[in-house]
């Protein structure tokens, strides 16, 4: 087979495209995951970002407005909150350190044999013990790379700004690189959509909402460590299947052990009924409303993406196995080869 010009000038640029994209693969490795929590940012603030352009009829001034916003709303409370949480994390880990677990399991089995409560009393301290020095050795991590997460922060509003900014460009560009039949496009992009919003506002929002909420209960009951506690409940409440309980029975056995059943009684009324409502009216109408996505996959993706991605994978993680899904039904459908464009 003989090789014309035409085919060495295409083998040429394809493989210095190759070239080019491997560098630059290479060059935005270290901030990859900041490039894309400063696209998420801007996935979640722009229904605000076009009512706010419709007023201004100004991009940049309402992409600078929202970038206000976000710091408004996360990085001060985040820059006034980490000392706090860094003290109540050593207060905690040092109070854990100073409870008789044994009698708590013997208060909560006390009819179990000894063995039993032996055995459960040993997997509570070995439990506790990891999260605490767990989340203490990420605070230590996250003040040791003070710098670098500026510079990460840096690169998240700077992506934001722009990503918000741009939207329209930025969108008709993909579209005219994508290889997807332009009929299947729109359905695809829906898809995408609906798998998206279902994951960041029916999981992660509604789970930092829940999570307020049960600080607030915290703070109303008098409980100690209530921010750190009230960080753990959002994480427990992203998680489908899981939810607050994780944080809030602990603690309201404890209240129960230590003599506070009034309080304890009350605590766990307020959770019950007005955390866990929370929960059972947002998330599902959210979720149904969107996409049928699985649960179990959600969980799945969310535990798997904080080994992988650190705190952006509860984002990440969910999402790369729902896209998957999508592609992989549609494969199984026989409709995969229809979605993409033919090739001259």
């Amino acid at each position: 087979m003989t090789l014309t010009n035409k085919d060495i000038r295409r083998i040429f640029v394809s493989f210095m495209l190759l070239v080019l994209v491997i560098a630059a693969f290479l060059i935005v490795r270290p901030i990859v995951l900041s490039i894309i929590g400063g696209l998420i940012l801007a996935y979640i603030f722009t229904p605000i970002y076009r009512r706010t352009y419709k007023i201004i009829r100004e991009r940049n001034t309402s992409a600078f407005l929202m970038c206000i916003i976000v710091i408004l709303i996360i990085v001060i409370p985040l820059w006034i909150f980490i000392p706090i949480i860094v003290e109540q994390v050593f207060d905690l880990f040092s109070f854990t350190q100073n409870i008789d677990f044994s009698k708590v399991v013997k208060t909560i089995f006390p009819s179990s044999q000894p063995a039993f409560q032996e055995q459960i009393t040993t997997v509570i301290i070995r439990f506790v013990g990891n999260i605490t020095s767990g989340i203490i050795n990420y605070l230590i991590s996250f003040i040791q790379n003070i710098p670098e997460v500026l510079l990460n922060l840096a690169v998240i509003f700077f992506v934001f700004f722009f990503t918000l900014r741009d939207q329209d460009a930025l969108r008709e560009f993909v579209s005219g690189i994508s290889p997807f039949r332009k009929d299947k496009e729109s359905v695809l992009v829906k898809r995408f959509k609906d798998i998206t919003s279902s994951i960041i506002f029916g999981y992660i929002i509604v789970g930092v909402i829940q999570g307020i909420v049960l600080g607030i209960g915290l703070w109303i009951f008098g409980i100690p460590q209530a921010i750190t506690l009230t960080i753990l409940g959002m994480f427990a409440s992203m998680l489908p299947m899981i939810g607050p309980w994780l944080v809030w029975i602990p603690i309201a056995a404890f209240l129960l052990v230590s003599g506070s059943t009034t309080t304890a009684i009350w605590f766990i009324v307020y959770c019950t009924f007005i955390v866990s409502t929370i929960d059972n009216i947002l998330r599902p109408y959210i979720v149904a409303r969107k996409t049928g996505t699985s649960s179990v996959i959600i969980l799945i993706g969310m535990i798997g993406g904080l080994f992988v991605f650190n705190m952006l994978g509860l984002i990440l993680g969910p999402l790369i196995l729902s896209y998957l899904i999508l592609f992989l039904k549609a494969y199984k459908d026989g409709t995969l080869s229809d979605m993409f464009s033919p090739t001259e």
